[in-house]
Protein backbone atom coordinates (compact mmCIF):
# COMPACT_ATOMS: atom_id res chain seq x y z
CA UNK A 1 0.00 0.00 0.00
CA UNK A 2 1.27 3.49 -1.36
CA UNK A 3 2.06 6.26 1.99
CA UNK A 4 -0.73 8.24 1.90
CA UNK A 5 0.75 10.93 4.65
CA UNK A 6 1.00 14.39 2.91
CA UNK A 7 4.60 15.53 1.97
CA UNK A 8 6.40 18.64 1.59
CA UNK A 9 10.25 19.22 1.07
CA UNK A 10 11.03 22.79 2.70
CA UNK A 11 14.69 24.21 2.14
CA UNK A 12 16.29 27.29 3.50
CA UNK A 13 20.01 28.20 3.57
CA UNK A 14 22.07 25.15 3.17
CA UNK A 15 18.76 23.20 5.58
CA UNK A 16 16.54 20.61 3.99
CA UNK A 17 13.53 19.02 5.86
CA UNK A 18 11.29 16.66 4.73
CA UNK A 19 7.80 16.55 6.33
CA UNK A 20 5.11 14.55 6.85
CA UNK A 21 1.12 15.08 7.49
CA UNK A 22 -0.71 12.64 10.34
CA UNK A 23 -3.71 13.11 11.85
CA UNK A 24 -3.36 13.83 15.41
CA UNK A 25 -2.96 16.46 18.04
CA UNK A 26 -0.68 19.02 16.97
CA UNK A 27 2.75 17.15 18.10
CA UNK A 28 5.72 18.46 16.12
CA UNK A 29 8.62 15.22 15.65
CA UNK A 30 11.98 16.25 14.21
CA UNK A 31 14.71 13.56 13.69
CA UNK A 32 12.96 11.65 16.02
CA UNK A 33 12.92 14.15 19.00
CA UNK A 34 9.82 16.75 20.23
CA UNK A 35 10.63 19.98 18.54
CA UNK A 36 11.56 21.93 21.37
CA UNK A 37 13.88 19.67 22.46
CA UNK A 38 16.06 19.71 19.06
CA UNK A 39 15.71 23.52 18.58
CA UNK A 40 16.02 24.80 21.60
CA UNK A 41 14.80 27.65 21.60
CA UNK A 42 11.01 29.08 22.08
CA UNK A 43 10.94 31.66 19.44
CA UNK A 44 12.35 28.95 16.57
CA UNK A 45 9.27 26.63 17.51
CA UNK A 46 6.79 29.46 17.03
CA UNK A 47 8.18 30.01 13.68
CA UNK A 48 8.01 26.51 12.60
CA UNK A 49 4.16 26.11 13.75
CA UNK A 50 3.77 29.53 11.93
CA UNK A 51 1.91 27.70 8.90
CA UNK A 52 -0.30 25.59 11.20
CA UNK A 53 -1.33 28.48 13.23
CA UNK A 54 -2.10 30.76 9.90
CA UNK A 55 -4.39 27.31 8.57
CA UNK A 56 -5.76 26.91 12.19
CA UNK A 57 -4.82 23.68 11.73
CA UNK A 58 -2.51 22.85 14.43
CA UNK A 59 -4.54 20.56 16.61
CA UNK A 60 -5.88 17.90 13.20
CA UNK A 61 -2.14 16.96 12.62
CA UNK A 62 0.91 15.42 13.76
CA UNK A 63 4.02 16.22 12.11
CA UNK A 64 7.42 13.91 11.50
CA UNK A 65 10.30 15.34 9.47
CA UNK A 66 14.10 14.48 9.10
CA UNK A 67 15.96 17.49 9.04
CA UNK A 68 19.57 17.49 7.68
CA UNK A 69 22.19 20.72 6.94
CA UNK A 70 22.77 24.22 8.60
CA UNK A 71 22.10 25.40 11.99
CA UNK A 72 18.88 25.48 13.83
CA UNK A 73 17.79 28.61 12.81
CA UNK A 74 18.01 27.20 8.68
CA UNK A 75 16.15 23.99 9.84
CA UNK A 76 13.31 26.10 11.41
CA UNK A 77 12.29 27.72 8.49
CA UNK A 78 13.07 24.88 6.19
CA UNK A 79 10.66 22.87 8.35
CA UNK A 80 8.15 26.08 7.85
CA UNK A 81 8.47 25.65 4.56
CA UNK A 82 7.93 22.17 4.44
CA UNK A 83 4.87 22.06 6.60
CA UNK A 84 2.90 24.98 4.33
CA UNK A 85 4.18 22.93 1.10
CA UNK A 86 2.47 19.67 2.88
CA UNK A 87 -0.78 21.03 3.80
CA UNK A 88 -0.85 22.35 0.55
CA UNK A 89 -0.36 18.91 -0.41
CA UNK A 90 -3.58 17.75 1.65
CA UNK A 91 -5.54 20.33 0.93
CA UNK A 92 -5.32 22.65 -2.01
CA UNK A 93 -7.51 25.60 -0.85
CA UNK A 94 -4.82 26.61 1.70
CA UNK A 95 -2.97 27.60 -0.97
CA UNK A 96 -5.01 31.25 -0.80
CA UNK A 97 -4.23 31.80 3.12
CA UNK A 98 -0.55 30.25 2.55
CA UNK A 99 0.69 32.12 0.11
CA UNK A 100 -0.63 35.50 0.93
CA UNK A 101 1.32 34.76 4.63
CA UNK A 102 4.69 34.12 2.66
CA UNK A 103 5.06 30.43 3.79
CA UNK A 104 5.17 28.84 -0.34
CA UNK A 105 7.94 30.98 -1.05
CA UNK A 106 11.66 29.57 -0.65
CA UNK A 107 13.55 31.94 1.10
CA UNK A 108 16.61 32.99 -1.29
CA UNK A 109 19.14 34.79 0.85
CA UNK A 110 22.23 32.28 1.41
CA UNK A 111 25.47 32.68 2.68
CA UNK A 112 27.63 35.17 0.62
CA UNK A 113 31.05 32.95 -0.94
CA UNK A 114 34.26 33.84 0.40
CA UNK A 115 36.51 36.44 -2.07
CA UNK A 116 39.94 36.23 -2.41
CA UNK A 117 42.27 39.11 -0.70
CA UNK A 118 39.39 39.14 2.58
CA UNK A 119 39.47 36.92 5.24
CA UNK A 120 35.66 36.82 5.12
CA UNK A 121 33.11 37.25 2.33
CA UNK A 122 33.13 41.01 3.52
CA UNK A 123 35.87 41.53 6.09
CA UNK A 124 39.22 43.02 4.84
CA UNK A 125 42.53 42.56 6.05
CA UNK A 126 43.39 44.52 8.90
CA UNK A 127 44.92 47.64 8.18
CA UNK A 128 47.99 48.88 10.02
CA UNK A 129 49.80 52.29 8.96
CA UNK A 130 53.01 51.06 10.34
Amino acid sequence: MADERPYGTGKRKNATAKVWLEPGTGEIIINGRPAAEHLKRPTLVTRVRRALVVTETEAQYNVRSQVTGGGLSGQAGALRHGIAKALVNADPDLRSVLGPAGLLTRDPRMKERKHAGFRKARRGKQFSKR
